[in-house]
């Protein structure tokens, strides 16, 4: 197949960034004429791209999994490379990773995947196993260098950070961004080993996530 022109491939990604953003702002129903809008382009533009809108909110949600994923595997090469001009310890890494993934509007993901999204569909499963995968990988490391508690698990990281970096429904929340990553912090200083209290129940895997999700 002939490769898409280089300005398509940027109003591609004008189109996604300026979804992602409305759709948390909004939800999965936020006007499209004003997606358009905000990524610079006219409406047939964003029309040739995703003819529906369910076209438009599968895309994203890949997108958005796709960059987090990216992140996490960053993070984690970061605590592996010698040689690296600023290396990280695991937990640091950790914590740009969790900042990076709060950046991407992780937790505009929950709302979006409601109703009738196609949650089976191949592309966003294997999208799904990809950002676990990178998720748990640069966990565990952190729990084996003795820096991140052990009586948690991923799933207990995505929860919080979907949480956290989501706004306040119906909230004009001034610098909620600013919010969000104090509380993420804050967050993540609460996984320094050795924890300093109990935690109620047991630790969530993202497989528990799934079955109670997806």
């Amino acid at each position: 197949m002939p490769r898409p022109r280089a300005d398509a491939v940027r109003n591609r990604e004008r189109i996604l960034l300026a979804a992602r953003e409305m759709f948390v702002e909004f939800g999965a129903h936020a006007p499209l004429d004003e997606i358009a809008r905000r990524a610079g382009i006219g409406n047939a533009t964003l029309y040739r791209h995703f003819p529906e809108r369910a076209d438009l909110v599968h895309r994203v949600v890949l997108f958005v999994m796709d960059r987090v994923a990216a992140h996490a595997e960053d993070a984690l090469a970061a605590t592996l490379d010698p040689a690296a001009a600023d290396p990280v310890d695991a937990f640091e890494a950790l914590c740009r990773f969790t900042h990076a993934a709060a950046d991407e509007r992780i937790g505009a993901l929950c709302p979006m995947l409601a109703g009738d999204f196609d949650r089976e569909n191949p592309e966003l499963l294997a999208a799904r196993d990809a950002l676990a995968e990178a998720v748990e990988e640069l966990l565990v490391a952190g729990q084996r260098a003795g820096l991140v508690r052990t009586d948690i698990a991923a799933g207990d990281l995505m929860v919080a950070l979907s949480q956290l970096s989501r706004p306040l429904p119906g909230v004009a929340c001034l610098d909620a961004d600013h919010f969000a990553h104090r509380h993420l912090q804050l967050f993540l200083d609460g996984l320094r080993a050795p924890g300093h209290s109990v935690l109620p129940g047991s630790a969530a895997t993202l497989e528990d996530l799934r079955q109670k999700t997806m």
